[in-house]
């Protein structure tokens, strides 16, 4: 079969050029052709699909066809991934496998088979590939899931409309289970070629049997196994059912007034549940209600208490809702049963005996009616009438009447009138009065004091009125002179009168009055009455002046006035005797008629004339009213007003003391009338503001306050006072004590050896006290600083210190304490320099120095001295002066406090030339003193001296000693030791080399030892033929204590150096040194050996620098402060022969003034002071460099070990008393002047 479109031939090519022909192993006998051909085939969108091919044609391509479009033979179909060729192809399977199948593989498919050598091209059938797309979604409206209200009854339309589908999918809808049949549906195009959308709509009518259920729109496909479906839930509204009332009881309608009755109504059914309402007589009462959604049951309760008014009313209940078409009720009216609510009786209880008696009993109304009855006490009375008349509520008034005659018995008596009925069997309904009649009292008199007694005002008076019989009870009634006697008013006061009430005991009544007696009583008339009766008594008192009286002639009055005075003793009983004093003073006065006076009693008057002054002001003048038979005096005084001037007391105080910067008070002890209107203060002829200033403030009283006091406020302050009648003036003193200043210090105070001084120390102060001058000496040794052989002395502000004969030892820092009891204590350091003349000294270690002398090595001589003001050294050589100008010589000179050094360094010594005596001058302007030192050359050690026993063990001896010169080589030290009466020598050496101290082991208790001790060096040992130094020593024994003996042992004498002379040994030497240069061997052998012992004396001498090796010497000779501090010198016939080896010398001292660096400023030095390094260097040097101090004494008192003191321990007195008063840091608020501190005037 031909292909039925040209335009597939191109593709064809094409397909075979791409990919190749596909061969079919097939026999060429097989006819060509189709045995297998594709079927139409259907698949649910996302299955797979399988079209089947199978082809009889060998060598032939074979490949399918999608709606004419052409696939390819290739089996993997690359265009489209989700397609392939399945089968084997040499057995001709070509189906087309289709994975995951979508719309758009819905189409007409065919296989083709091209054309070859055994036939033409094959074409398969057109099959149909049918995709079912399912629906996805059903849209529903209303909102699926969702809940709609409905009305039972009325008609809804509900629509439902499906997702894209192939085909279009069905819609049914499910009303409560049931099918609904009237649907319309209409099918639409789908949003993509070949899916279609159904749309449906069914009309509901709901029912109430709905409420509550489901409405399901359901949608099926032949592509779904199961429908699709969704739904709404429908609420449907529908009315109630009528309101029931549950009545408790049989009796429906009938209540008793009181009673709490309870009604219950009940609906049922009604979505929503019924809203229920009670009414009464068609107004609401209660709106509340309940629902118990689950049973769709309304209830609701109402409670009320019901009254006689609710007769007839009608009560009802009604039900609705929101879809009720009307509101349904059910009612019921009330039948009440009331009685009656109150009894009432008309007239009047009380009557008087032997008369008729008139009341009315009515009652309110009731239902039904009642009847009533009189009782009096126990006896049943007969009314005299008795009628009923209609009341309120249906109910019926009964009354009756009744008259009967009263009797003095029946006064007491209870009547009653009742109201009975049937219908209140239970109950009994009264109303009663007591009777009261009425009869007069029999007798009445007052009990109390004997009339005529005389009574002190302030008694307590008791008077009772009594009556007997009566009714009702007597009222008794008190008089005082005809008026009514009642309680005084306000109550606050003290009750002078209590009224008691109306008692009764029995038959008899009282009413008590209590008086406390005033003058008012004296001859008043006390009467008692009840009804017609009456009782009197009178009172009889006696009572001082009832008012003391002073008139004055005059109100002001001044110093030299007349003053008149008047005393009035209104009314006394009995008269008294009136009398004048003055502040204690009696006064002579004149009496005065009198007149007539209250109470009916007798007055009195006297006056007096007064003379006024000034001390009278405030003085009280008494006038004393004496009652001789009441044994009472009566005073009232007259307080003097005088009107004077200001007039200071004598307690005033004219002088103030005060501390610089606290506060002071000038206090004012003035007296004026009126009081002073103004205190003006006035200092230097500045008037002093008013109202106070930054430094003052004038106090009420006119004292005068001052704070933050300063030195200027000192002197005069002159006090104005003034006031309406004058002026006063007045001068007080303000003394303000500061602290001491030092003003006048001269530092440093110089005085020769030998010689008298005063340290003057000048202050500023005040007060000036005679004791607070105090002086001490300063230094860091523990040496006795007593000032016991110092005169202190002071005059003034002036202190001395003067020192007699003046000591070296007396030189250094001194402070002068001034206290004066302000603090803070004012403290000045002052130096005291003693000048003496040059004293060198003469240790022996430096007396000899040792050098090779091979023109190679070089060597040091060092020379010092103590002496004040600075020393200049020379140096001469075997008494010749030496020539400094010679490079071979190098002298470098040290100031150090007091001490001075010279140190002369020789460069290439020669045995010829320098093996010499070397003389070292020190002369300063007091005198001059010199030394000897010996240039030699190097030799054997001397022997070592001083050997001692430190300390003993019974297995040890602790030894010490002092080493001699070591021959300018390195030395050492053996012990050699024997036990007497033991054969042999011991041997033991000291370690470290250089050690003088070391303690000899491995001996035996009580034992006897001699024991020597060698030094040795390169050129051999020392004192060989007397085998060094020797003791004997005895260990203890076992039993006996051990440690440091008690007693030195002695110390065998040192072998005796040769008596040869000094000169003729050096000459001696010096011609076997040439003998040994002329021969040959042994002078070439002798000359390498003493060029390498040059050699290692050059580098250790060189390896340090003068400095050190200075200071290493005094260390080791003079600076001993560690073990003698008592004395910074050392005298030379004090101590054993001692020599320093070349090796070890390498002295050092302090750096010169050209080497330390001093503060070129002064700017804070007042702040921060460090006394300067050395007190003595430049004593003469009047015009030192600025920032540079010449040392004093070390920082007299010098310590040995250390001659400076540090500059963090001593503070800097450059300066120190340049701060004077008012020159203080102007950044410190307490030091500022006066004039900036906030002016006074």
């Amino acid at each position: 079969m031909a292909l039925r479109t040209p335009g597939r031939v191109p593709l064809l090519l094409l397909g075979l050029l791409t990919t190749g022909l596909a061969h079919l192993p097939l026999p060429a006998s097989t006819p060509r052709g189709f045995w297998a051909l594709p079927e139409n085939l259907t698949v649910v969108e996302g299955a797979t699909a399988e079209l089947r091919c199978g082809v009889s044609a060998p060598g032939s391509a074979v490949q399918w066809a999608k709606d004419g479009l052409l696939l390819g033979p290739d089996p993997r179909i690359p265009s489209f991934p989700r397609y392939r060729l399945e089968g084997d192809p040499d057995r001709g399977e070509f189906h087309l496998h289709i994975e995951a199948c979508d719309l758009s593989d819905d189409a007409e498919y065919e296989c083709q088979v091209g054309r070859s050598e055994t036939g033409p091209e094959l074409v398969s059938p057109r099959v149909i590939l049918t995709i079912l797309v399912p629906p996805k979604v059903l849209q529903l409206t209303p909102e699926a899931g969702s809940t709609v209200t409905w009305v039972a009854g009325q008609e809804y339309v509900v629509s439902c409309v499906s997702g894209d589908a192939k085909p279009a999918p069905d819609i049914t809808f499910i009303q409560s289970g049931q099918t609904i049949s009237d649907i319309s549906a209409n099918v639409n195009v789908g949003s993509q070629e070949k899916l279609f959308t159904t749309e449906a709509t069914a009309r509901v009518t709901p029912q109430s049997s709905d409420n509550g259920k489901l409405l399901v729109c359901e949608g099926s496909s032949p592509a779904l196994d199961t429908p699709i479906r969704v739904s709404v839930t429908m609420n449907v509204l529908f009315p109630p059912g009528p309101p029931v009332i549950e009545w408790p009881g049989l009796d429906e309608g009938h209540v008793r007034a009181g009673q709490s009755l309870e009604l219950l109504c009940v609906s049922r059914g009604g979505n929503p549940p019924a809203t229920l309402q009670w009414l009464k007589n068609g107004q609401p009462m209660s709106t509340a209600w309940g629902t118990e959604h689950a049973e769709a049951v309304a209830r609701s309760m109402l409670v009320m208490i019901v009254r006689p008014e609710d007769h007839g009313a009608r009560l009802s209940c009604e039900a609705h809702n929101s879809v009720s078409t009307g509101i349904q009720e059910r009612g019921v009216t009330l039948q009440v049963t009331f009685p009656p609510s109150a009894i009432t009786i008309l007239g009047s209880a009380s009557q008087s005996e032997n008369k008729n008696v008139t009341l009315s009993c009515i009652t309110k109304s009731s239902r039904p009616r009642v009847l009533l009855r009189w009782w009096l006490g126990w006896r049943q009375l007969l009314p005299t009438e008795d009628m009923v008349m209609d009341g309120l509520h249906g109910g019926h008034i009964s009354m009756s009447n009744l008259t009967f005659l009263v009797r003095r018995e029946d006064n007491g008596l209870t009547l009653t009138c009742e109201a009975f009925s049937e219908a209140f069997t239970k109950e009994t309904f009264k109303k009663s009065l007591i009777l009261n009649v009425k009869y007069p009292a029999q007798k009445l008199w007052i009990e109390g004091p004997p009339e005529g007694q005389r009574l002190r005002a302030g008694t307590r008076v008791r008077l009772v009125c009594l009556a007997i019989g009566g009714n009702p009870d007597p009222s008794l009634t008190w008089f005082k002179d005809s008026r009514a006697v009642t309680e005084p008013r306000p109550p606050q006061e003290p009750r002078r009168v209590q009224l008691g009430s109306l008692e009764k005991s029995g038959s008899t009544f009282s009413r008590e009055l209590v008086l406390i007696t005033g003058p008012s009583d004296n001859q008043a008339k006390f009467t008692c009455k009840a009804g017609q009766l009456s009782a009197s008594t009178q009172l009889v008192v006696q009572f001082p002046p009832t008012n003391l009286t002073i008139l004055a002639n005059a109100s002001a009055l001044r110093p030299g006035d007349a003053l008149n005075l008047t005393c009035v003793s209104v009314s006394s009983n009995p008269p008294v005797n009136l009398s004048w004093d003055k502040e204690g003073e009696r006064l002579e006065s004149v009496a005065i008629p009198p007149r007539s006076a209250p109470f009916k009693g007798s007055a009195a008057a006297r006056s007096v004339l007064l003379r006024m002054s000034s001390r009278d002001h405030g003085h009280r003048v008494t006038c004393r009213a004496h009652s001789t038979e009441l044994r009472e005096t009566m005073s009232a005084f007259y307080r003097l007003n005088v009107l004077y001037p200001p007039e200071f007391l004598g307690e005033q105080v004219l002088v103030v003391t005060a501390v610089e910067q606290g506060e002071a008070l000038l206090p004012v002890s003035v007296s004026a009338n009126p009081a002073p209107e103004a205190f003006n203060w006035t200092f230097r002829g500045y008037r002093l503001s008013p109202a106070g200033g930054p430094r003052h403030r004038i106090l009420s009283g006119g004292a005068l306050q001052l704070w933050n006091v300063t030195r200027a406020d000192d002197g005069l302050y002159q006090l104005h006072c003034q006031n309406s009648e004058g002026t006063a003036e007045a001068l007080v003193r303000l003394d303000v004590h500061y602290a001491p200043t030092i003003r006048v210090l001269q530092d440093p105070t110089e005085v020769n050896i030998g010689g008298s001084v005063d340290i003057v120390c000048t202050v500023d102060a005040n007060p000036i006290l005679p004791g607070m001058f105090n002086w001490e000496r300063l230094g860091e040794e523990e040496e006795d600083h007593s000032l016991d052989d110092m005169e202190k002395m002071s005059k003034g502000s002036t202190g001395r210190l003067r020192i007699h004969h003046a000591k070296l030892d007396q030189a250094g820092a001194y402070q002068c304490i001034v206290d004066n009891g302000v603090a803070p204590p004012a403290r000045g350091l002052v130096r005291l320099v003693v000048r003496f003349a040059p004293q060198v000294e003469h240790p022996t270690p430096l007396t000899k120095v040792a050098a090779a002398g091979d023109s190679t090595s070089s060597a040091t001589l060092h020379c010092r001295a103590r002496g004040v003001p600075n020393i200049v050294f020379t140096w001469t050589k075997n008494g010749v002066a030496l020539d400094l100008q010679d490079p071979r010589y190098t002298e470098h000179t040290y100031h150090q406090g007091m001490v001075h050094s010279s140190l002369l360094t020789i460069a290439n010594v020669s045995a010829a030339q320098d093996y010499a005596l070397f003389t070292c001058t020190a002369t300063n302007p007091l005198g001059s003193d010199r030394t000897n030192i010996q240039l030699v050359s190097i030799s054997r050690p001397d022997p070592p001296t001083g050997l001692k026993v430190m300390s003993m063990t019974p297995y040890s001896v602790g030894l010490e000693w002092k080493p001699g010169f070591d021959g300018g080589l390195p030395q050492r030290f053996q012990i050699r030791y024997e036990a007497l009466g033991t054969p042999g020598f011991l041997y033991m050496d000291v370690l470290p080399p250089q050690a003088t101290t070391f303690t000899l082991t491995g001996l035996q208790p009580s034992t006897r030892y001699r024991v020597w001790l060698l030094a040795s060096n390169a050129l051999g040992d020392s004192g060989l033929m007397d085998k060094g130094s020797q003791i004997s020593v005895t260990t203890p024994g076992l039993d006996q204590p051990s440690g440091e003996p008690d007693y030195q042992l002695p110390t065998e004498q040192p072998t005796r150096p040769s008596r040869l002379p000094l000169m003729p040994v050096l000459f001696a030497v010096g011609g076997l040194l040439l003998l040994s240069n002329i021969s040959c061997v042994g002078g070439f052998l002798w000359q390498r050996r003493l060029r390498r012992l040059a050699e290692g004396i050059s580098e250790k001498t060189e390896a340090g620098s003068e400095e050190d090796r200075v200071r290493n010497e005094y260390e080791d000779s003079q600076w001993t402060g560690g073990q003698d501090t008592q004395s910074s010198m050392v005298s030379t016939t004090d101590v054993e022969p001692y020599y320093h080896s070349m090796k070890d010398f390498s002295p050092q001292l302090p750096p010169t003034l050209e080497e330390v660096s001093y503060p070129r400023g002064l700017t804070h030095l007042e702040e921060d002071m460090a006394f300067p390094g050395h007190l003595y260097d430049e004593v003469e040097r009047l015009n030192a460099p600025s920032g540079a101090w010449g040392p004093l004494y070390d920082e007299v008192p010098m310590g040995l070990c250390d001659p400076c003191w540090p500059e963090e321990t001593y503070e800097d007195t450059r300066g120190i008393y340049d701060q004077v008063a008012g020159d203080f840091d102007p950044m410190e608020t307490d030091s500022l002047p006066f004039e900036l501190r906030g002016h006074l005037v």
